[in-house]
């Protein structure tokens, strides 16, 4: 494989405006294609074949009314709704609800009012019960003193049957009305516990519901509600949206992403020394990104995709293609400095770095491959998203680089560079062996490895320590409180906790399947008696019949839960009511179901919990079988796992501390701590697993090189990390840098992705690469790279070190007329 990059490093070079132009083809047809066919992106987490999205397909066909999407819009008033603000507001919503996208915006004083209405009515229902049994009361006894008249006269008689059918009559209006009285209460005791309009009278709530889910409204509409509504603040209101009206996907970068970039652009300033060699893995970066997401936007308009899609393949796409060129660029700099031929240099930096670039990234595009694997559609097409992005960058790396190189030539090196190399010809190529032989190990490597127990016994301990917290990881999908603190969503949240409850930002959605044949009275009847029972369970405030379909089949209930959407409680509530359909459907006949987006968030944390062993497994297992035909040991690729799961388990105890805990909440904008977005954790495992196993590569194949050339395998480990540490420390900041640009990303979802991705890669590089991985090879010594024979035999060669590319220079080195030599020939030979 190493020989193979080298041809193709070489042919890059030489034919480097050729390979440039295809690039920019493919690069300008991938913008292209997203320009004219992308689509809307949602964040639509629905799983099929789930009894959420079962119910959410029933009511299309049976309540299409009650399919649609429903957002919540909270007005305030300090002093009260005054007159001229209700008419304000009602103007508003009235307004709002004469557009397409829009099913209904009911007043919240109205439906307020309605309710109230209700309980006022109960109470005059009741007085006039109460009079008319007295009323009665007195008729019977006035019958009784009649009956009482042994021979009534004729005039009696007909007084007498006249009071009698005026007692039935009497009696009769009393039954109905004690049934309508029955009714009321039975509505009134449905609603309690749900209101529109704040007992303090100083905050009223409305529900919009939309024909279309909320992830089909289109960004020019969430606009235009947000600006429609906003009309009622000329009276004096204040006016917050929830989090599904405001959320917008279709904007990828923000300033935050931006800083990363540039600490990174720093970093290979500082490391590489001129503007060009740090522009040119920046510019390789940019490329794989256009690209990459370049074809995942065009993928919108066929495919269903979530807005973490396209920045997941952002991050790793601009991560790992600053990297994996810098690896190359470096190796490079270094042949040229030595006074290495350019052409010949660059064919080797592809053949040797390159073979570490290709194998680091198969790593990392097996872990987001196997996403597909969890079931999930909207991480499926995370995971190829993203791996297809890396995929490019690997390619990029390869190819446009070396071609690149080609076209910058020697101005690659700074000028203060060549002129010491010219002033002390050889002295980096003879600091480099004399580094390579050095016995005393200096800076860090030499440390680690001068005091091996102690620096892998701590590292080990801290991490330990570190990871901790994850004992207490709970997962969900992220609601209004996650957002930020001065953003409309989070302050339509807290106003609603503050008012109405915790449990009125997260309604379910509960689906009643009637028998047929029942009577009017009976459906209602039978739609009041579920309200109760569902109101029944523990921790629901309000189970309220909400809509019912024209053949009077299938019945619509919102459930309120006491706690917010993403709390435990409320997915406890979930489980409950779904383990209580069997004791309703005893009681009442009518089967039900759930559905709406608390319920499904529930479902999606569920099925992704599920998911993570046999996920974790299958990228452990395959890296696993890869690392083995890398480095040709059994050792190292065991210690290259155990030490990635040290660093995934301290990524999720950091990952609980600060956005479970809320410790540091300041310091990283979590104002509301809640539970950890229910799909980091698989997809942490996959990217962080990838990224890791990069570092792995690039540290232990300088460690495998250094003993295949024939030092002891104590000294290989000093060796390998002298020629690694400073390329992988650089590479790690940038990586490092740009995820921790994400932190604070005007996309609440991805704040914690960015966190634990820009954590893990740095203690896994730090920590475990550069400390705990060198400590134990150097305990282990030769041991570290035993292999059984039989096993030596099967495995294929892929050269990881470059082995044969270095033979194969050594060769023309001695003979350097004979340029045309066969390749293999010289290599085997060598």
């Amino acid at each position: 494989m190493a020989l193979l990059l080298y041809r193709l490093g070489k042919f890059s070079a030489t034919h480097r405006w050729a390979v440039v132009a295809l690039w920019l083809v493919i690069l300008l047809g991938a913008g292209g294609a997203a320009a004219a066919f992308h689509g809307q992106m949602s964040n639509n987490f629905q799983i099929p074949g789930t009894e959420t999205q079962r119910m959410l397909d029933k009511l299309k066909t049976d309540l299409p009314s009650s399919a649609g999407g429903s957002a919540g819009i909270v007005f305030e008033s300090g002093n009260g709704f005054s007159d001229a603000q209700k008419s304000a507001i009602d103007d508003a919503l009235q307004n709002l609800g004469t557009k397409s996208y829009v099913q209904s915006a009911v007043s919240p004083f109205e439906t307020q009012a309605q309710i109230d209405g209700t309980a006022a009515q109960i109470q005059a229902g009741q007085q006039k019960l109460d009079a008319g049994a007295a009323q009665l009361a007195a008729g019977q006894a006035q019958l009784a003193q009649l009956e009482a008249i042994p021979q009534r006269p004729a005039a009696v008689e007909a007084q007498y049957q006249a009071l009698k059918a005026q007692l039935a009559a009497a009696e009769a209006e009393a039954a109905a009305g004690e049934a309508q009285l029955a009714a009321a209460k039975q509505q009134v005791a449905a609603s309690q516990g749900l209101r529109f309009v704040s007992e303090n009278g100083k905050a009223a709530v409305a529900q919009v519901q939309f024909k279309v889910s909320l992830y089909s409204l289109q960004p020019s509409d969430r606009q235009d509600v947000q600006s429609i509504v906003n009309e009622a603040k000329s009276a004096g209101v204040e006016v917050y949206f929830s989090k599904e009206i405001t959320e917008d996907v279709s904007q990828l970068f923000g300033p935050a992403e931006i800083i990363g970039v540039v600490i990174a652009a720093i970093v290979l300033i500082v490391m590489l020394g001129t503007l060009i060699a740090a522009g040119l893995p920046l510019l390789m970066a940019v490329i794989g990104v256009g690209i990459g997401v370049g074809g995942t936007f065009a993928l919108t308009g066929v495919i269903e995709m979530s807005s973490i899609s396209p920045m997941l393949a952002l991050m790793l796409g601009l991560a790992v293609g600053i990297d994996y060129s810098l690896f190359i660029v470096n190796r490079h700099r270094q042949q040229l400095l030595g006074g290495m031929d350019l052409r010949e240099s660059i064919a080797k930096a592809t053949g040797t770095s390159g073979n570490a670039v290709l194998f680091a990234g198969l790593t990392v595009v097996i872990a987001l491959a196997a996403l597909t694997i969890s079931g999930l559609p909207f991480l499926s097409v995370l995971g190829l998203a993203a791996a297809a992005t890396v995929a490019f960058a690997v390619l990029i790396a390869l190819t446009l680089t070396p071609a690149v190189l080609g076209l910058i030539g020697k101005r690659v090196i700074s000028r203060r560079a060549w002129r010491k190399a010219e002033l002390h010809p050889g002295e980096a190529e003879a600091k480099s062996e004399a580094k390579s032989h050095s016995a005393k190990g200096s800076g860090w490597g030499g440390f680690v490895t001068r005091h091996p127990i102690m620096t892998l016994v701590a590292s080990v301990l801290a991490l330990v320590v570190v990871a901790l917290p994850a004992a207490s990881l709970r997962l969900a999908l992220p609601d209004g409180g996650s957002e930020p603190v001065d953003s409309s969503a989070f302050k339509s949240y807290q106003s609603i906790e503050n008012n109405f409850g915790a449990g009125m930002n997260g309604p379910i959605m509960v689906v009643g399947e009637l028998p047929a044949g029942l009577s009017d009275a009976d459906v209602q009847q039978a739609r009041f008696n579920v309200a109760n029972e569902l109101r029944a369970v523990q921790n629901v405030t309000a189970a309220v019949p909400v809509a019912l379909s024209d053949d009077k089949r299938t019945a619509v209930f919102q459930v309120i839960p006491k706690d917010g959407p993403a709390s435990a409680s409320t997915v406890t509530v979930v489980h409950d009511l779904r383990e209580a359909g069997t004791k309703i459907k005893s009681d009442t006949g009518v089967q039900i179901g759930l559905t709406g987006q608390t319920a499904a968030n529930v479902d999606v944390s569920a099925k992704l919990g599920e998911a993570l062993p046999l996920y974790l497994a299958v990228v452990v297992g395959l890296s696993l079988l890869l690392l083995l035909l890398v480095f040709r040991s059994i050792v190292v690729p065991l210690l290259a796992t155990g030490g990635f799961l040290l660093s995934l388990a301290a990524s999720f105890g950091a990952v609980v501390a600060v956005y479970q805990w809320g410790w540091l909440g300041a310091v990283f904008d979590v104002p509301n701590p809640a539970a950890v977005l229910s799909f980091l954790p698989i997809i942490l495992i996959g990217v962080l697993f990838g990224l890791a196993m990069d570092y792995q590569v690039f540290i232990t194949s300088g460690m495998r090189e250094a003993f295949a050339h024939g030092e002891n395998a104590k000294q290989a480990v000093r060796t390998g990390f002298s020629h690694a540490a400073k390329v992988v420390v650089a590479a790690a900041i940038i990586m490092t840098s740009v995820f921790a640009g994400f932190i604070f990303s005007h996309l609440t979802m991805v704040r914690p992705l960015g966190f634990a991705l820009a954590f893990g890669v740095l203690i896994d590089a730090f920590v475990v690469r550069m400390t705990i991985v060198p400590a134990a090879m150097h305990l282990l010594g030769k041991t570290a790279w035993w292999l059984p024979r039989w096993l030596d035999k099967i495995l294929p060669d892929v050269d990881v070190e470059g082995a044969k590319v270095v033979a194969l220079h050594e060769a023309r080195s001695a003979d350097p007329q004979d340029d045309d030599k066969d390749e293999d020939l010289v290599a085997a030979k060598a």
